[in-house]
């Protein structure tokens, strides 16, 4: 049986993993076997540029947590994982993605997207959607247009009347 010590310090890195995914908007697990020291940090390095992270913790630990929170994340938890967070819902899930090109050591197992569980295909579709950024210069363009064609037609309206 394990000492009074030992379960606390346990307990707490559980109370952990559920603080950080209750607080996050996405957590994603992915397996990072086969990356190196500087790939790691690299990988490390951008999910921080976008306001993630990602930590590594036993699986028994994960599982505990996740069991106490109602999230059934089992199939993920098999072999080696890492456990990345954010509030961004795709930022994690892109960087992932395409790092996971260039290294295809990692690979993404399933995570929790806005409170709703993404098995792997759910995941990749969310790495093809445009960034906050990019949606928001489409939408900027759009409604540039709309004011254009709308003096356009004013200024023909205004001349059509003049003629008159």
């Amino acid at each position: 049986m394990a000492s009074e010590k030992i379960l606390s310090q346990k307990q707490m890195v559980i109370d952990e993993i559920k603080e950080r995914t209750q607080n996050a908007v996405s957590v994603v697990l992915f397996d990072y076997r086969g990356l190196t020291d500087s790939e790691s940090k690299e990988l490390r390095i951008k999910l921080r540029k976008s306001g993630s992270d990602y930590k590594i913790y036993k699986n028994t630990l994960m599982t505990r947590a996740f069991n106490d929170l109602g999230i059934d994340l089992s199939e993920g938890l098999t072999g080696p994982s890492a456990f990345a967070y954010s509030d961004d819902q795709v930022a994690p899930i892109k960087i992932l993605s395409e790092f996971a090109k260039e290294h295809p050591a990692l690979v993404l197992k399933v995570g929790i997207v806005d409170g709703e569980k993404a098995d792997q295909a759910k995941l990749a579709e969310y790495a093809t959607l445009p960034s906050r950024e990019q949606l928001l210069t489409m939408l900027a363009g759009g409604m540039i247009g709309i004011v254009k064609d709308l003096s356009i037609c004013l200024d023909l309206y205004s001349q059509q009347k003049e003629e008159n």
